[in-house]
């Protein structure tokens, strides 16, 4: 759409309304949060201006850029943690960047800045992908002047480090029924049910801790997802398994006799150790039971191997894109074509399918010219 001499591009993904626009040559492309295309034009229009200011470093942007990085993270963490539930890796991230050019102020942090802070991190052994996690949220918590920065460095192709990716690993049948066992006896009794889950329905870990039983239909065996990572993600049913279904089953009549009763807002796994569970609370981390059901198993692998494993396996049972990303919640093909790595030996199996065809048409061939050659010969002799 035209606005004056601007023009706006708005565009819909699921139902929520992004903004595109081109400033100094940089392409900014955001996600309104929201499905109104008015207040979507009316965020289109303030992110604007803030690039706007912080371009001509206008008064009201003046006083952030003198200020020190130090100050402006302690601020920023602290508006972090209204507008999320996670902050432990938001606090992880700062506080590296922090502490190694906290003391400069926001108007000093250029290029050359953000390029020593690379190189610094990969001295120190940090990934590839940490450290660009880490920019990022330098750059955001810079605002308008950190996006001008991200421009100006992906101009440069400096923005990010290569990441290698990583294909991550689908289990056997029998490392699954190993692991599985190994939960069935776990002292945790949020582990089995959590596996299942992520075996079977290929949520991703922080969607499976904040199920509540809302969200939890087992007359339709249906589980409708709550916040997730993508917009794709976010509210998508998934239609629950005899396998998982009975896993649940098993769970909530433990939860109702623990708890004496199962409210719909509380969460299915509940946080705290099992002598003092808050079912108000959503468990924190899997992670301990998780690595002692690992290692019991014999089994190597994280725990998001498990969502790879469900996804290899939808693709090699032949469901098609549309149904694996309505299930795993993926927004685009690309993401999709990154996780469904179909194991090599289900690749072999479908070659050598296609060898045992072609030897069943080629033996129909032979047969039937044999007994063509053998007609001709009875009907010579007569």
């Amino acid at each position: 759409m035209k606005e004056g001499n601007k023009i706006v591009a708005l565009y819909k993904r699921g139902k929520i309304w992004w903004y595109e626009f081109i400033y100094t040559g940089q392409r900014i492309q955001e996600s309104s949060n929201s499905r109104s295309k008015t207040v979507a034009l009316e965020a289109e229009r303030k992110r604007r201006r803030e690039c706007e200011e912080g371009f001509n470093a206008l008064e009201d942007r003046r006083k952030d850029r003198i200020r020190t990085l130090s100050a402006l993270a302690v601020e920023y963490l602290k508006e972090y943690a209204l507008k999320h539930r996670a902050l432990t890796f938001a606090e992880y991230a700062v506080g590296h960047f922090v502490r190694h050019v906290g003391s400069k102020l926001v108007v000093e942090i250029g290029e050359k800045t953000v390029k020593d802070y690379q190189i610094a991190r990969l001295q120190e052994k940090a990934s590839p992908k940490s450290i660009n996690e880490e920019v990022g949220f330098l750059l955001r918590l810079m605002g308008a002047p950190g996006e001008l920065l991200r421009a100006q460095l992906r101009r440069q192709k400096a923005l990010k480090l290569t990441v290698d990716v990583q294909p991550g690993k689908a289990f056997s049948e029998d490392e699954k029924e190993r692991m599985l066992a190994v939960a069935a006896r776990s002292r945790s009794r949020s582990i089995l049910p959590a596996l299942t889950l992520a075996l079977n329905a290929g949520m991703r870990d922080s969607e499976i801790k904040r199920v509540r039983w809302s969200q939890i239909d087992f007359v339709k065996a249906i589980l409708t997802v709550g916040k997730s990572k993508s917009v794709a993600g976010a509210g998508r049913t998934i239609p629950l398994n005899t396998e998982v279904l009975d896993a649940l089953i098993e769970h909530a009549k433990w939860y109702s006799k623990r708890f004496r009763e199962m409210r719909p807002e509380w969460y299915i796994f509940p946080f705290g150790p099992l002598s003092r569970l808050d079912p108000s609370r959503p468990v924190t981390s899997l992670k301990k039971a998780w690595t002692n059901v690992r290692k019991k198993a014999s089994v190597s692998g994280r725990w998001h191997d498990a969502r790879h494993t469900l996804i290899t396996e939808l693709a090699e049972s032949g469901a098609g894109d549309q149904t694996i990303m309505d299930i795993a919640g993926h927004v685009s093909r690309q993401m999709l074509a990154r996780y469904s790595h179909i194991r090599t030996e289900a690749k072999r199996n479908a070659l050598e399918e296609v060898s045992r065809r072609r030897q069943q048409v080629r033996a129909k061939t032979a047969a039937a010219s044999e007994t063509g050659q053998k007609t001709k010969s009875a009907g010579a002799i007569h």
